[in-house]
């Protein structure tokens, strides 16, 4: 508490003198002062977003929203010229009168159209690596400056520059203490900040059916990424108090493009995509979005690879001027080699093997996986200040495959098994909810109500296994043999239908209702705001034949306050729910995992919006965390940690900090410890010690500098590292407790943009370091590790 005191009081520090330098431009009769509201669109009536308004003679600027819209507060009366500036045009001024207790409206038409805009922001990189709008599925009706919470988003467009093909493919470099445990390659992503694991949501819908999924998005369909640090049940149904990640889709934007790519690389990596984005008459009332994706990919590892295709068509129909009908559909198909491949075991410790060893054996038959995602939206404006969105969803996913695990590991050889791994989980979901914006007397409202639903079920059967290797013919380590294992292939029986074959220990269903309600009250003309929310959440779980209902009210209190126009200060305390599932050797039930976070923080965008930072703070409490029962080497039980505490601190840098040079950087701090514990888990979990799976100090950094002038205007250069160290193991046994070493990792790559053309290449681990992830399991350790030195190719066209 000592450390969370002192970090706070450097907060309060650094925004004492952020104020002395910054000085708010309004004054003490600030009730007095009025407020200017607008919007821009371009010649072809398209919202024009990303634009730069600034009032000149004063430090106060916009950036204007997805739909066009900008707004200044606490602004003096008088006559002002509000400067709308373009990187490639001449700035457009625009005269308007501010009177006291009023709002001036201003409506602005930049000459230049829809299409042009999008590549004057492509080329420019303007506003493509610091986002400041949420997407409507997050809720909050409010720009990211003023949210009282860490979110950072990270864009198409910065994907793209570090060639980011999925979910599991090192996006989580660009967030601020993020890392992935037990990834088992493309299958799923895993994603661990603050201590646990975040939740993973799809267009504002958990998309979890069980520890293994989602199934990981290919970025061809994916429009950008919200990390939510903290809990956010009370808008987003129930999640992990660390947080949650948001991953929103493409939607069509009405204007006629589209952008062509292929991509090669290292390991026989081929890869191809196309988007089109348009509409279908000529009122542009009905509108289309299609993204198509097929790749080939091996690996660095023999026999191990990861094909699939993705194909995602959107329609969108404006039923009339304020009421939007989108329909979408996602279908992802994966063929890959087993998924235990990726695993390497030792009783002599990590990385004793090189770096392509793989206990993989060619004949194995692949996995096949198939997600499709069906999703009805419905948005509608009543007026300017109340909007309403409705959608429902259906997922279906069901896997064929199998995965693999030691039967047995020795000095210098193993038995491998093989077990079956068939899964089905189908998942509906239905979600509603209402933004207001309203004045009553001198306080402002963003009021925020709705109400979600799902229901879930999964369905695995991995009860089927059979061991590859004889016990006097085992899989030897100096001498690998394959193609042939000693005791043949598996052969499954598929004749019984999969939920018989699941039973009760194989299943998991889940169905939830929650209802919440928030107002964020702003006072002295929204300069400081207070936010006030409640959640009801009531869950009915049935998993290995146990079923539980839970019932829970949590609460949620926030502040912000803008200290200048473009600098804000934030504290926020929250609560969370969340269901969970396990076996517990006592025959217990395993209760719902139950969190508080407290949180202070300060945001700031500098150069006019141009770039950014947040410095946050935060202390989580969990109570019932999950854990593997360090007594139990097959993984099958779990144990319920009294309680366990994250603290630390987080910075993120990202934005253009010089003109066409662009960074994305951030460092976060981590001390997650066991505070509590139970009977069951006191003999060796104890008070004190590090809850397992986390690095104490992670680092990253991606450059992008591209020349603007001469003969060489376009070229351009990437430099990126990541660092990790006090790396703590996901820990299954206390049988041996080997410590993971400090992880260094560096990347660069050349481009050249030229108009439509843009020509990328990267090349990852430069140092060609040995880089892995690992943990102790009984009387061995395994470790999986990525790939050395590789390199990445992409041709993108925009048309």
């Amino acid at each position: 508490m000592r450390w969370l005191t002192a970090c706070a009081f450097f907060l309060l520090l650094l925004q004492l003198t952020t104020f002395s330098t910054f000085a708010y431009t309004g004054d003490e009769n600030g009730d007095k002062n009025g407020q200017i509201k607008g919007k821009i669109k371009t010649t072809d009536e398209n919202p024009a977003s990303a634009v730069s308004v600034l009032i000149k003679g004063t430090r106060k600027y916009a950036i204007s929203a997805a739909d066009g819209s900008f707004s200044f507060d606490n602004v003096k009366p008088g006559n002002y010229q509000l400067e709308v500036s373009l990187v490639g045009y001449d700035n457009t001024v625009v005269p308007v009168t501010v009177t006291a207790e009023a709002t001036a409206t201003v409506d602005i038409t930049l000459t230049v159209s829809d299409l042009q805009l999008q590549e004057i922001i492509v080329k420019s990189g303007k506003s493509a690596y610091n986002t400041k709008q949420l997407s409507s599925t997050l809720r909050l009706n409010e720009p990211l400056l003023e949210t009282p919470q860490n979110i950072q988003i990270i864009s198409n467009k910065v994907m793209a520059d570090q060639q980011i093909i999925s979910m599991s493919d090192g996006l989580v470099r660009n967030v601020s203490g993020l890392m992935r445990l037990e990834h088992w390659g493309d299958m799923y992503t895993n994603i661990t900040a603050r201590g646990s694991r975040l939740s993973a949501f799809r267009n504002g819908m958990n998309a979890i059916t069980s520890y293994w999924s989602p199934l990981t998005e290919d970025m061809s369909f994916v429009d950008h990424v919200e990390f939510v640090k903290g809990p956010a049940g009370f808008m987003m149904s129930v999640g992990d108090p660390a947080g949650i990640y948001n991953v929103v889709t493409k939607k069509p934007t009405g204007v006629t493009k589209g952008e062509a790519s292929i991509s090669m690389g290292s390991y026989d990596f081929y890869r191809a995509a196309l988007d089109f984005d348009g509409k279908l008459d000529k009122q542009g009332k009905l509108m289309y979005r299609l993204n198509l994706m097929g790749q080939e990919k091996k690996s660095f590892r023999a026999y191990e690879y990861n094909n699939r295709y993705s194909i995602a068509p959107v329609i969108s129909y404006k039923l009339d001027e304020n009421t939007t009908l989108t329909a979408e559909y996602i279908h992802q198909h994966v063929k890959t080699s087993n998924v235990g491949s990726y695993y390497v075991f030792s009783t002599k410790g990590y990385a004793v093997m090189p770096r392509e060893f793989t206990t993989l054996d060619p004949g194995i038959e692949p996995t096949y996986i198939n997600e499709k995602i069906g999703t009805v939206s419905l948005s509608h404006k009543f007026n300017d200040n109340w909007k309403l969105f409705a959608q429902a969803s259906y997922y279906d996913y069901s896997g064929t495959g199998s995965s693999m695990w030691p039967a047995a590991v020795g000095a210098d050889s193993m038995i491998r098994s093989v077990s079956i791994w068939d899964a089905k989980s189908t998942a509906k979901y239905g979600q509603m909810y209402l933004n207001g914006d309203v004045q009553t007397g001198l306080v402002h409202h963003r009021i925020l109500a709705g109400i979600d639903a799902n229901d879930k079920g999964y369905m695995a059967d991995w009860n089927q296994a059979h061991n590859l290797d004889r016990p006097d013919a085992k899989f030897s380590f100096d001498n690998p043999s394959y193609g042939a294992p000693s005791n043949g292939y598996p052969v499954w029986d598929r004749t019984t239908p999969l939920v018989q074959r699941a039973g009760k220990y194989g299943t998991v269903d889940q169905s939830l209702v929650g209802l919440y309600v928030q107002d964020e009250l702003g006072f002295l003309n929204n300069q400081l705001r207070l936010t006030l929310a409640a959640r009801y959440t009531h869950v009915t779980q049935t998993e290995y034949g146990a079923t539980a209902k839970k019932n829970k009210f949590t609460p949620r209190i926030g502040l912000s306050y803008s200290v200048t126009p473009g600098t804000s200060v934030y504290a926020l305390y929250d609560q969370a729910f969340v269901p969970q599932s396990g076996v517990r050797k006592d025959g217990k039930d395993v209760q719902p995992l139950t969190g508080n976070n407290m949180e202070v923080g300060i945001k700031r965008d500098w150069a006019e919006g141009k770039w950014s930072t947040n410095l946050s703070v935060y202390r989580i409490l969990r109570n019932n965390n999950n854990t593997t029962d360090p007594s139990d080497i097959t993984g099958v039980y779990i144990v319920q940690l009294g309680q366990t505490r994250a603290q630390g601190l987080e910075l993120d840098i990202r934005g253009e900090i010089a003109s066409g040079l662009t960074l994305t950087a951030n460092y976060a701090f981590t001390d997650n410890q066991i505070t509590k514990t139970d009977t069951s888990a006191a003999s060796k979990a104890t008070i004190g010690n590090k809850v397992p799976g986390f690095a104490k100090h992670t680092a990253n950094a991606w450059l992008n500098y591209k020349l603007q002038e001469g003969a060489l205007k376009g070229l351009g250069f990437s430099a990126g590292f990541t660092f990790m160290a006090d790396r703590s193991t996901w820990v299954w046994s206390s049988n041996r407790n080997d410590a993971l070493p400090d992880y260094t990792k560096f990347d660069g790559g050349i481009f050249w943009e030229h108009d439509k053309f843009r020509v990328n290449l990267n090349v990852f681990n430069l140092a060609d370091k040995y880089l892995y992830t690992g943990s102790s399991y009984g009387s061995y350790v395994y470790w999986q590790a990525e790939a050395g030195r590789n390199w990445r190719m992409s041709i993108n066209y925009r048309f």
